[in-house]
């Protein structure tokens, strides 16, 4: 499959270009698919980035001449997820994580991306947040003791920090605000735990913000743009990353991997300003946007630095994803109608 070049893209046709686009492996990737030995398998395969990622996996073991299983797990309570990964050459396993039968019953693969996680209506249902989110990645670390395990967490570990900072960085102390980031950094806790007890070489990787044309926070701004809805700036600012390189920075990550494990932030590399993002929406959908609110002084931003020292910075811009999601919008082409819920301030999703 030729590659495409990002840079010159004027439009997304529709979801199976956008699809491609967010599968297409970095050199970076390809490589580290090269030097890893083993079958991999990716846990919750079927969530907005499951899918891509996995076949970003088995695209790059492709090209890299690699001859290896990827493995798909979920419930996959959408049957037509599972039906698009075994089109593209990816074996699933239906399975619910949380029943420790069916997990030891999942094939023994010496290569794990783990990706379940619980945020909307952790609130409500804090119990359902702490299991997925602490109790399994423990499940998970006890049934895969040998294998290397790249597992997602979240900028949400961080406490909002000064707008000026440019961000929390790695090494920095884990201050969540709410449930779900304490959560977070429960899942953390636990898998540095069995890192250093048996020796599992992990990455966790902490995500904030990934978006492509059908979700993200860029979307969240631009519906409400395109809609006249008001849009409530107090949390004034954020940091966001083209879902394909998160899925190319978290495979990449794979070359990392170390007891304890390796952290990495994994987001976009500006500090963007709601206000002037809503502004930029408005500019190519010819209309005004309604701002309502103050900008406070703090936000919940990370530090991408090192993740764009090793594996080189995003391939789309801020600006150029704007005007890809914009012409998304205006089209009215398929939306996941999931918000991020970006703006909230108190830690409650």
């Amino acid at each position: 499959m030729a590659h495409s070049d990002l840079h010159q893209l004027d439009a997304i046709r529709d979801v199976d270009h956008l699809d491609e686009l967010l599968s297409e492996p970095t050199p970076a990737v390809i490589e580290a698919m090269g030097r890893l030995e083993g079958d991999l398998i990716v846990l919750g395969a079927s969530g907005k980035m499951g899918p891509t990622l996995t076949w970003m996996a088995r695209r790059a073991s492709d090209e890299a001449g690699v001859n290896r299983r990827v493995i798909g797990v979920a419930r996959f309570s959408d049957p037509s997820r599972e039906a698009w990964l075994k089109d593209r050459g990816i074996e699933t396993v239906r399975c619910d994580l949380l029943d420790p039968d069916q997990l030891e019953r999942l094939p023994d693969v010496p290569n794990v991306v783990h990706m379940p996680a619980f945020k909307f209506g952790a609130s409500g249902d804090q119990a359902t947040a702490w299991a997925v989110n602490c109790f399994l990645p423990g499940l998970v670390c006890r049934n895969f003791r040998d294998s290397r395990i790249v597992a997602f967490s979240t900028g949400n570990v961080y406490p909002l920090v000064p707008v000026e900072s440019g961000g929390s960085l790695e090494s920095d102390p884990l201050r969540p605000v709410g449930d779900y980031g304490m959560s977070c950094v429960g899942r953390e806790r636990v898998m540095e735990y069995f890192s250093r007890a048996n020796d599992i070489p992990m990455a966790l990787i902490r995500l904030n913000y990934a978006v492509e044309p059908r979700y993200g926070v860029l979307v969240d701004i631009g519906r409400k743009v395109l809609a006249g809805e008001s849009i409530d700036v107090s949390m004034g600012h954020f940091n966001t990353i083209w879902q394909g390189d998160a899925n190319a920075m978290t495979l990449a990550a794979f070359d990392r991997v170390a007891s304890p494990p390796f952290i990495l932030n994994v987001t976009g590399q500006e500090t963007l300003r709601v206000r002037d993002v809503a502004e930029q929406f408005a500019a190519r959908f010819g209309r005004s946007a309604v701002i309502t609110g103050t900008e406070a002084p703090d936000a919940l931003l990370s530090n991408a630095q090192l993740s764009a020292s090793l594996f080189g910075p995003p391939r789309i811009s801020t600006d150029h994803l704007i005007t890809l999601i914009a012409d998304w919008l205006m089209q009215e082409k398929p939306l996941y109608d999931k918000p991020t819920r970006f703006e909230v301030r108190d830690g409650q999703f």
